[in-house]
């Protein structure tokens, strides 16, 4: 059995659940068959197993580190494993067909990149970035841009970045100074810095292509100055020249996990390079001045949902090899049976083993199922011909994003956790990867806008946008997901009736906390606010997975009831608390003095 992920349950996912079949029906898909996905999953399950697997440890040991002339050095095994996956084509996967792509459906797209990102989520990260890198470009950018910069993504000729945070401005993009100024030659100069830049530089392509928030000279202040340029770390000049551009890495960020992805500080305009013989990036603008955060959301929004992948797959890898050591580990006795001189028996047969790891597979199984079901999404979407379906189903990713991306980076960590506890102290060295994944999943609450962002997004905005439009959607959903299992009865129907309860209190919350002409006070306890949705998303989408397993009892449809049920009667009880802080317009964080904190 693999430990990388479960390709049982990606089965069961996407065929008896998600039933993607169905999208071959839409023309956009027609072309491809069953045999066709179902090759492309076992082409990523064996790159993963055979080539990503492996290198994840020498990634993680043999960190990226600055040659004298500058540039940055990595092992030889994440480039090879990179190569493996620029020749099977999946880079371009998803992508339309008259731009090179494979056109395959976007939720098998991602199941099949989960497998990579479980294996190494440090290397998977290039292949991440530069495919959402594309489809900005496929979206935003000129025929020329497309053919220049887009497809050599796609073919993995190139790699690409987002350059979006600043040493001053992380998350605060209305803070940005990079600027821009216009060279005569319908192309911009860029001066600035930039800050946490994952791919910022390396030899595992021909060139890097950088997408580069900036304001141009004289533009507002704030987010609506931003305008997005693509910088090409070697640039083509008009005499048909290539030549390093003026970008130079300032130093490398030595991080607590994902330490195969390159992260940098990142100079632009120096005077390091003097490309055309002057100063300053040479720049390409994006659609026009002044919509540059617009253009980047569509990678940001992808990148969010690439997270909730990468925590879900780094959780559910982690959980795989907990179960594979419970049952190889001899240790202790049961307690209805404490001779010393009976042989010892594998751990999982201890009930608090078994709690432990049934903990992990209700997170991990529910979080990649809920970021598979975002991805389909975007698929009936892309196939719809009728604009208010699609544009219903828009407002329903929109809402979802941010808790596909938070609410994996939360509890699959969680799960890592208890992944290392299930080793003991094995678990705490690094002779079993456990500790590795852990490490790994930490970031994945941090980038792409940290949790506590992704909260206020939800709470301030996504669930009142036009007109709370999108919550009512979710809900219509979930309440047809409940009729079906109240009339099933049995673990089902005790299953809806807890999600239903759940989801009115949440809704009457949510109407009362935008009632408030407090908005400070209702955002401060934005982030409990985000569990208890999450919660409520994910028990949603357990019913959704036992729905489909009525009427069957092997181990593994037994596995699924287990895991719902555990959520249910042990989890989905925890939003009760946050609703009732919340419904009190609770003020602690607020009232609690900095001055309070330090003494």
């Amino acid at each position: 059995m693999s430990q990388v992920l479960s390709r049982r349950d990606v089965h069961f996912l996407l065929f008896e659940w998600l039933r993607v079949e169905e999208l071959l029906d839409a023309p956009r898909y027609a072309d491809h068959d069953r045999e066709t996905l179902t090759a492309v999953l076992d082409l990523a399950q064996s790159l993963a197993q055979d080539n990503f697997q492996s290198a994840n440890r020498v990634a993680d040991r043999e960190e990226p580190h600055l040659r004298p002339d500058g540039s940055v050095a990595l092992p030889d095994e994440v480039d090879a494993a990179l190569k493996a996956l620029v020749e099977t084509g999946l880079l371009a996967a998803s992508h339309p067909a008259d731009v090179g792509g494979m056109q395959l459906p976007f939720v098998v797209d991602r199941a099949a990149f989960a497998w990579l990102q479980a294996a190494s989520p440090a290397i998977s990260g290039y292949g991440l970035l530069s495919a959402a890198a594309a489809n900005l470009l496929i979206a935003h950018g000129s025929p020329e841009q497309i053919e220049r910069y887009a497809k050599p993504l796609m073919a993995g000729d190139t790699f690409g970045t987002m350059c979006l945070s600043e040493p001053q401005a992380g998350s605060s993009l209305g803070d940005i100074r990079s600027y821009a100024v216009p060279d005569g030659q319908g192309r911009y100069r860029l001066f600035g810095n930039k800050m946490w830049i994952s791919g910022a530089d390396h030899d595992l392509a021909g060139s890097i292509t950088h997408l580069v928030l900036a304001r141009v000279r004289g533009a507002p202040e704030g987010v609506k100055g931003l305008s997005l340029f693509i910088v090409p770390r070697d640039v083509r000049l008009e005499n048909g020249e290539t030549v390093r551009n003026d970008v130079a890495v300032a130093g490398l960020n030595h991080k607590m996990g994902q330490r195969g992805t390159v992260n940098a500080a990142f100079n632009f305009g120096e005077g390091a390079f003097t490309p055309d013989g002057a100063e300053g990036a040479i720049g390409y603008l994006i659609g026009e001045e002044g919509r540059g955060l617009s253009f980047m959301f569509t990678m940001m929004n992808e990148a969010r949902i690439g997270v909730g992948t990468s925590a879900a797959a780094i959780g559910y890898t982690g959980f795989l090899h907990a179960t594979d050591y419970a049952r190889t580990r001899m240790q202790g006795r049961p307690a209805s049976s404490r001779d010393p001189a009976s042989a010892p028996v594998a751990i999982i047969e201890h009930p608090d083993v078994r709690r432990m790891l049934l903990i992990q597979k209700s997170y991990v199984e529910g979080a990649l199922a809920l970021n598979l079901y975002c991805a389909r999404l975007v698929d009936e979407a892309r196939c719809s011909g009728d604009p208010e379906k699609r544009e219903n189903l828009t407002l329903l990713l929109d809402l979802l994003t941010p808790v596909a991306k938070s609410w994996p980076s939360e509890f699959c960590l969680q799960a890592n956790s208890l992944a290392i506890q299930v080793y003991g102290g094995y678990g705490y060295t690094r002779d079993y990867p456990v500790e590795q994944f852990y490490r790994d999943n930490r970031l994945n609450a941090i980038h792409e806008g940290t949790n506590g962002i992704q909260a206020m997004d939800l709470l301030g905005r996504k669930v009142a946008m036009r007109d709370g439009r999108a919550l009512e959607i979710f809900a219509d959903r979930v309440r047809q997901s409940c009729a079906r299992g109240r009339e099933l009865g049995g673990d089902p129907g005790e299953h809806a009736e807890a999600v239903e309860a759940v989801l009115d209190d949440l809704l009457k919350l949510t109407a009362f906390l935008h009632s408030q002409n407090d908005m400070a006070g209702v955002l401060a306890n934005a982030a409990p606010y985000l569990e208890a949705f999450g919660h409520l998303a994910i028990a949603w989408i357990w019913l959704e997975q036992i729905i489909v397993c009525d009427g069957k009892s092997d181990d593994f449809h037994e596995g699924k009831r287990a895991a719902a049920r555990y959520f249910r009667l042990w989890e989905l009880p925890r939003t009760r608390l946050a609703i009732e802080r919340l419904g009190a317009m609770d003020r602690t964080f607020i009232e609690t003095a900095p001055e309070w904190l330090s003494e």
